[in-house]
């Protein structure tokens, strides 16, 4: 039976089609005696097998990408993750996930995008049969995909992916929307105000948050050290008028036992508010992107830098991360 002479130039040819190694598409073309679709699908096949064996296996490196359309009114940001941070900083792979999200960024949801369309194949497939081809688990970890009268974007490291809309589009809009979707990415808020938290949450972590403090302070106690404070609140939402009139009232004696006199009051009030305010939203400056200190200038919080660019909000954002 005579052998099929496989031309360097067809190894080539496949190599690029698929990302395969040279050897790896050599032997697919010999295989399929030169039949090049055949060849794909033999290696299409490898990375199945490939890939039901590493089923299991933890992909939590990668790299994070976004995409935003040229009206910058919709954007995507996805996660492809591998197994090892060696094939997560490969250029290659770097690039197919850059494919990936120009991709995801004409998708509705994830599953719409695993169905798309990439060369011939769906997105899918194409993840099994690099899969095949890198040896590793690929996967795609997360997908999150905004509409706004004004999107931008920000990412860290590949890391860490943040997207941010605007309620409009004002002067110096892609800064804004840019240092706010620096502070997504650096301070990981889950929502936008304590105003969309459900009472029931803020009132199990309260309870939760409290116990943890009590706990370590029975070990401080015990060391001699001095003791945290231990917060009867932990969010704006929980801060109604009638708590504010009672620590205001509580801040009023405090200065009347200290001796300060009752003229001067009213200068030392309002920083002893804030101070309790402060010390009893600590859920909102964690989980709150609007109520958290403003990375860049920590005098003012995010909704009051958001307001130095006139008539525009924050409408959504997202987030998404590696593991």
């Amino acid at each position: 039976m005579e052998t099929v002479k496989i031309s360097a130039a067809d190894v080539k040819k496949l190599r690029e089609a698929t990302g395969a190694g040279m050897m790896d598409c050599k032997k697919a073309l010999v295989e399929a005696a030169g039949d090049f679709d055949k060849a794909i699908d033999i290696l299409r096949k490898k990375g199945q097998k490939i890939a039901a064996k590493r089923a299991d296996r933890e992909s939590t490196e990668g790299v994070a990408v976004t995409r935003i359309n040229d009206d910058k009114t919709a954007g995507v940001a996805i996660v492809l993750a591998c197994e090892t941070d060696f094939v997560g900083k490969n250029e290659s792979f770097v690039e197919l996930a850059g494919q990936f999200a120009d991709i995801a960024l004409n998708s509705t949801d994830k599953e719409s995008f695993l169905a798309a369309d990439f060369g011939g194949m769906t997105v899918a497939d194409k993840l099994v049969e690099q899969t095949g081809v890198i040896g590793e688990k690929l996967d795609i970890t997360a997908f999150e995909k905004i509409e706004a009268a004004y999107v931008g974007a920000y990412t860290h490291i590949g890391k860490i992916a943040a997207l941010v809309g605007l309620s409009a589009v004002v002067d110096n809009a892609e800064t804004l929307a840019k240092d706010v979707a620096m502070q997504v990415a650096s301070m990981g808020a889950t929502t936008l105000s304590y105003k969309d938290f459900d009472p029931a949450y803020v009132a199990a972590e309260t309870e939760a948050r409290i116990a943890v403090i009590e706990k370590d302070n029975i070990e401080l106690g015990r060391l001699g050290k001095t003791l945290k404070n231990v917060p009867q609140f932990i969010s704006m939402s929980q801060l109604s008028d009638e708590v504010l009139a009672k620590a205001e009232e509580a801040a009023k004696a405090e200065l009347a036992a200290e001796g300060k006199p009752e003229k001067i009051w009213d200068r030392i009030l309002p920083g002893k508010m804030e101070r309790f305010i402060s010390d009893n939203t600590t859920l909102d400056m964690e989980q709150c992107l609007l109520d958290q200190s403003f990375i860049k200038d920590e005098k003012k919080n995010v909704a009051q830098y958001v307001k130095t660019y006139g008539d525009v909000e924050i409408s959504t954002f997202k987030r998404v991360t590696l593991g």
